[in-house]
């Protein structure tokens, strides 16, 4: 294969999954690391790419780009659905209890799944008083599927509301969480990588999410693979810090091997 026909390929390769790993691409095409550093070269040279450390990424994403609730929510979405799917599988029916749901598409997607299995519990008869589970969250669109649900006390969490996301950010939010103490928190990222951990492109919301995982008794990471070998702006948890991560494929071996080393469980919806 001549040099141009592997680099077209490597460039096609990092714009369908968003990045590519110079081992896995040096396994993929039987070529030495160094050969695949220097087609990146090429390739970063000619626009086609951006290189990082480990490899490269689509020239469009940077440590700050972030895409609205709406453009995301119109992404992958049968993926996550499965992910959503597997996340409510941890949250017990029929007893009382207490989570956090932060801000995502991915995890609005299980705020959905949850609205409706608790409408199809009230319309069973069954009775809201035994089974209230307690739902706190601050992203509007979590709100609004969860409100007036039978056997799901609501609690917004405060703040000022962040357009892009519609998330409820600052000081004021990260004070309320401190002072709590869920069972579960499902959480949303836009990078995971195996050193930088888990990351999100602002800070205030970087914040927030760093007092979730703090706060919660279990932590339950829900994100897609195209955030798995991903860094963005701010980091806002380790690997060690997490419990479960739900995703629709298996991560890379790099990553794998990180995760395995935290103790963290990968589910693979």
């Amino acid at each position: 294969m001549f040099a141009e026909e592997r680099q077209e390929l490597i460039a096609g390769l990092v714009t369908a999954n968003g990045r590519a790993s110079v081992t896995d691409l040096a396994g993929r095409f039987r070529i030495t690391t160094e050969t695949v550093r220097r087609d990146l070269a090429a390739l970063e040279a000619a626009g086609s790419v951006r290189r990082v450390h480990g490899g490269a990424v689509s020239p469009d994403r940077f440590s700050t780009s972030e895409e609205s609730i709406l453009e995301r929510m119109g992404q992958r979405p049968a993926e996550k659905i499965r992910i959503a799917q597997a996340a409510l599988a941890l949250i017990p029916q029929g007893r009382a209890g207490s989570i956090l749901i932060d801000a995502g598409s991915t995890t609005e997607a299980l705020a959905e799944l949850l609205a409706a299995r608790a409408a199809g519990a009230g319309r069973s008869g069954a009775a809201p008083s035994e089974t209230e589970l307690v739902v706190i969250t601050n992203a509007l669109p979590v709100a609004a599927k969860l409100s007036g649900e039978p056997g799901i006390a609501l609690h917004l969490l405060g703040g000022k509301v962040r357009g892009l996301t519609q998330a409820a950010v600052g000081t004021s939010t990260v004070e309320s969480v401190r002072r709590l103490r869920p069972d579960i928190a499902f959480i949303g990222a836009n990078g995971i990588d195996a050193a930088f951990g888990l990351s999100t492109p602002d800070p205030e919301e970087a914040a927030v999410k760093a007092s979730f995982v703090q706060s919660a008794h279990r932590i339950v990471v829900l994100a897609d693979s195209s955030k798995l070998d991903a860094e963005t702006l701010v980091q806002f948890a380790s690997l060690k810090d997490l419990d479960t991560l739900i995703t629709d494929k298996n991560p890379t071996r790099d990553l794998a091997d990180a995760l395995a080393e935290a103790g963290v469980e990968v589910v693979v919806a």
